[in-house]
């Protein structure tokens, strides 16, 4: 039996670090900033970029950015804001995130002192709205092979910037379609006749009167499922002029005469270490997804506390939704990978600030795993919003399908977040390819692949470790006893010590496929990665769920009060064993577990749905989530009518019939 839980403390240990900014936006983001459901997109358009220019600046929404161009220099703030603006309205977030993650960000992150100067007080201020001109038609994933191309001229010191054809326009650009005045577009540097890869520039696209400039075609993208607020559009360039100084140029240089130059001389490694100063906007994003996830449970947990069905011969009303063993097993599991992702982010985003919130020079290494570890769980964060939110929808039947009980939209709104800052799939193979490096010596040299360029390129000189708390972790594990039937199920260090082998084990095996792969294919590289893809994917998953178990279990160590602790650690316990349950197959397959063992861990997690019933609406108010953002007519109206249903029941001779 677990202890009464001071609900302030639970949400103490929630809000973390950042506390402050999340106690702003519960303070001032008032009604006016909620979704107006049954809206047009035109309307939504409107309204957006309104609130965007009326948020309260106590909210921090730009504070990444220096203080002497009206930022705080706090990074991991502006993360925490963009996490709690998505719990507000995702178009707000979203429309937030390319005026100051992206746009702004890729101008603070691949600009130079001089474009610092010349524009980021106005980015920051609203004044100039702006797009992040990366996505083609043509290419989403690959990006290092755009086909924009922007070619300087040493006569006249301009950059010629062209679309070639209709797959290398710009396409689902945010703020391009209605509001943007300027863009970061990405495209294919040549000077000299010689092609030195993706870089970006600053390009004005439309004039003061909203006009689109020369040589720019601006299109609409069109109605969308969701994220109706959000103007994306689509970026033609017919050999448009781009002064020689508007080339962002941190990491290359362009002469007058044309000479380029560069500190990272091969093109590869530089257009990778373009790409991980912008990794902020793929933090916020698997933010963002998990902070509309715990919209969604609350409103089921909170409507399955009040809504009752089907009767018992032993009771006069009939039974609650959340007493149904049914329904626990939708909502706990969801609730405790919740939980569980919420730490990992934390984690993440304490990380993101140590690395990229300094004034010296990145550490590279530290900057290669937060890369890894940012693609990894944006991958799991947001299929967990998109698998939860439509679990949630389902919890509450048909008053689910309702837009003013908010779930359509939460559910429209996340869905793109599986594709965009990185499709799932391909970040899980950047993490997998990341961890495979740790093997390099037994390759030796990638030739033995075959000499597969195209696998040296992307495969990251790294080799992950563990979360912060790895001496905590180590030492859980190093205590857990020989046989595996000797310990419990819910002891910690078994836990931790399954999920380590399993990743291990999958490791190992992708890694000697890959060899014998290399054996017998050397001459058709594309091939060898290929036929293990489904491999290198499941190293990837089990990676991730290892991560993010130890950062629960670290998060757990720092919580000071007795009876939260022993939630978390029970809400710890159903997310590990739920892991293990899902995939109890390849534990089965492996010799993992015994069938026995197997049946046992269904047995408890069942147990632990039991215990922490009497604590589902506390796990869910540990969000401190407003009502008022709640926006869920269900919520308002559901306990009124489920009373007075009851006193008419008690009035008459009316008998719940049990089922």
């Amino acid at each position: 039996m677990l202890d009464h839980i001071d609900l302030a403390r639970l949400r103490d240990v929630l809000d973390g670090p950042w506390a402050a900014v999340r106690n702003a936006h519960r303070e001032h983001l008032d009604a006016r900033f909620l979704p107006v459901y049954g809206e047009t997109g035109d309307q939504a358009r409107e309204r957006i970029t309104r609130l965007l220019t009326e948020l309260p600046a106590e909210l921090g929404m730009a504070s990444a950015f220096p203080t002497e161009y009206g930022g705080s220099s706090d990074v991991g703030g502006s993360i925490i804001a963009s996490e709690m603006l998505a719990q507000v309205d995702l178009s707000l977030m979203v429309k937030a995130g390319v005026q100051w993650g992206l746009f702004g960000g890729a101008v603070a992150a691949l600009g130079t002192r001089r474009h610092h100067d010349a524009y980021l007080r106005d980015i920051v201020s609203g004044t100039v709205f702006g797009c992040f001109a990366m996505t083609e038609t043509g290419h989403g994933s690959d990006v290092q092979q755009l086909r924009t191309t922007c070619t300087y001229d040493p006569q006249t010191q301009t950059f010629d910037l062209h679309t070639p054809h209709e797959a290398a326009r710009k396409d689902y650009i945010g703020n391009a379609a209605r509001d943007g005045r300027m863009a970061v577009v990405f495209a294919q540097l040549i000077t000299n006749g010689r092609r030195h890869g993706v870089h970006a520039w600053l390009v004005p696209i439309r004039d003061a009167q909203g006009n689109p400039l020369p040589g720019v075609r601006i299109g609409d993208a069109g109605p969308k499922a969701g994220l109706l607020g959000v103007d994306n559009g689509r970026l033609t360039f017919d050999h448009v002029q781009v002064p020689r100084d508007m080339l962002l140029d941190r990491y290359g240089q362009v002469a007058p005469d044309g000479t380029y130059s560069s500190p990272i001389e091969n093109d590869s490694r530089r257009f990778f270490t373009m790409l991980g100063t912008l990794v902020r906007g793929r933090v916020s994003v698997g933010g963002a997804a998990s902070a509309a996830t715990k919209s969604a449970l609350t409103i089921a947990v909170r409507y399955g506390d009040i809504r009752r069905q089907f009767g018992t011969p032993d009771a006069d009303r009939e039974v609650l939704l959340n007493d149904y063993l049914a329904h626990q097993r939708k909502l706990l599991p969801a609730l405790a990978t919740t939980y569980a992702l919420h730490f990992a982010q934390t984690e993440l985003v304490a990380a993101l600030s140590e690395v990229q919130g300094g004034d010296g020079p990145v550490d590279e290494h530290r900057q290669r795993e937060l890369e890894s570890r940012a693609a990894g769980l944006k991958a799991a964060q947001t299929w967990h919003a998109t698998r939860t939110i439509q679990m949630c929808r389902e919890a509450c039947g048909g008053a689910g399908y309702l837009s003013e009980n908010r779930l359509p939209s939460l559910k429209a709104d996340t869905d793109v977040f599986t594709t965009f800052e990185g499709d799932n799939t391909v970040l899980l193979q950047l993490v997998a390819k990341g961890l495979l490096t740790g093997y390099r010596d037994e390759f030796g040299s990638l030739d033995g692949w075959g000499r597969a360029s195209f696998v040296a390129e992307q495969v990251r000189e790294m080799v992950l470790e563990r979360t912060a708390a790895r001496s905590l972790i180590e030492r859980l594990i190093s205590a857990v006893p020989g046989r595996d039937d000797e310990v419990a199920v819910t002891d910690r260090g078994w836990q931790l010590k399954v999920f380590e082998d399993r990743e291990k084990h999958l490791l190992d095996g992708a890694v000697r496929r890959l060899r014998n792969g290399a054996a017998t294919k050397k001459d058709h590289p594309f091939d060898i990665f290929n036929d293990v893809q489904d491999h290198v994917l499941a190293v990837a998953a089990a990676h991730i769920d290892r991560i993010t178990l130890e950062a629960f279990v670290a998060g757990i160590e720092d919580t000071a009060d007795t009876a939260v602790r022993a939630l978390l650690s029970r809400v710890c316990d159903l997310y590990a064993l739920s892991v293990i349950e899902t995939n109890k197959g390849w534990f089965l397959e492996h010799g993992r577990l015994t069938p026995a063992r197997s049946k046992a861990i269904t047995s408890v997690v069942n147990g632990l749905l039991k215990d922490l019933r009497p604590h589902l609406r506390t796990l869910v108010d540990g969000f401190a989530i407003p009502d008022t953002w709640l926006h869920c007519a269900i919520l308002r109206e559901e306990p009124g009518r489920q009373d007075t249903m009851t006193a008419h029941d008690a009035a008459g001779d009316w008998q719940v019939v049990p089922a």
